[in-house]
């Protein structure tokens, strides 16, 4: 059994993460300064779950003995970087994940898996690939890659015993995703029939990616042969917001009512992955469909209690 540390353990990728490195039986060591959103529980027999901020509490502790690393501790969201909130994203993205760097290069870790985004690519013509110039649209998807960049310099010191890969997230989404994201809001529409705000024309394309993909080329980066690699992650293919709300409305059975608005900044027009290397260093191949995907999705909003469905109507 090797030990291992997830950061941002309670969030919606963290939580699928945690579950399936214990189904492996890794020695889970948990981190995160807040509860689960929808109070799931991760898995009973987790080694350790432990409640710390990474910005301002004593890391060593945690990192002591652990083989891998696995970084998802961030704060997220595109639209809400703009503006006063701009510190925010830039402590916990980047300041708190300098800082586990220091633990993690002290500690003698051995890979840091970190989780980046798609929004460090901006606005891209054709498929991202991993050598494209990164012209990011938004604080959020500037803050991400100065993080990537950070963990890449740590592993490129020569007297570092750290490797790291790099994973550019493409619109993860699935059973425990946030409120505030695309598929929930589209699934709680047609759940209840309010009305979905749609922000432009519909035309502009997601590459969605479902999470137990994720979580299986997170897992295979752990032991890839690589010493500072940046991989995306996506899920196969790219599909308009429209054609995303209608496959959302045959899964639930239910029209989606939509209240059409302006585009919002930084928001790009499309986003698509080259995934030549993610099959080449980690074997991967995404196994799940949109339509499937979207179905699991939406049979576990179903089963969710009342009260926490007002989650999606903050």
């Amino acid at each position: 059994m090797r030990r291992v540390l997830v950061t941002g353990a309670n969030g919606f990728i963290g939580s699928h993460l945690v579950e399936a490195l214990e189904a492996s039986g890794a020695d889970v060591t948990t981190v995160d300064c807040r509860r689960p959103r929808f109070d799931d529980p991760l898995v009973p027999g987790v080694g350790r779950q432990v409640h710390l901020d990474l910005l301002h509490d004593d890391l060593d502790d945690v990192v002591a003995g652990c083989e891998v690393v696995f970084h998802l501790a961030a704060r997220p969201g595109v639209r809400g970087s703009w503006g006063n909130t701009f510190g925010d994203y830039l402590a916990t993205n980047v300041h708190a994940t300098q800082r586990l760097l220091e633990v993690c290069r002290r500690r003698d870790v051995r890979r840091l898996v970190f989780a980046s985004s798609s929004s460090v690519y901006g606005d891209a013509i054709g498929p991202s690939c991993e050598d494209d110039e990164c012209r990011p649209m938004s604080p959020y998807g500037v803050t991400k890659l100065a993080a990537e960049q950070l963990c890449l310099s740590y592993a490129r010191r020569e007297d570092s015993p750290l490797s790291v890969v790099a994973l550019r997230y493409f619109t993860v989404y699935g059973p425990r995703q946030r409120p505030d994201m695309a598929f929930s809001r589209m699934l709680f529409a047609a759940f209840t029939g309010l009305p979905l705000t749609l922000f432009g024309d519909g035309t502009q394309r997601r590459e969605f990616t479902y999470v137990s993909d994720v979580v299986a080329a997170t897992m295979a980066a752990a032991d890839a042969d690589a010493r500072d690699e940046v991989i995306n992650v996506g899920g196969g293919a790219s599909v308009s917001m429209i054609e995303a709300i209608d496959l959302a409305s045959q899964v639930v059975g239910r029209p989606i009512p939509l209240n059409a608005v302006a585009g919002m900044p930084g928001d790009v027009p499309a986003t698509r992955a080259d995934l030549a290397l993610a099959r080449e260093l980690l074997g991967y191949t995404p196994s799940v469909d949109l339509h499937e995907g979207l179905s699991r999705q939406a049979a576990w909003m179903r089963d969710l209690p009342n009260e926490r469905l007002v989650a999606f109507t903050r």
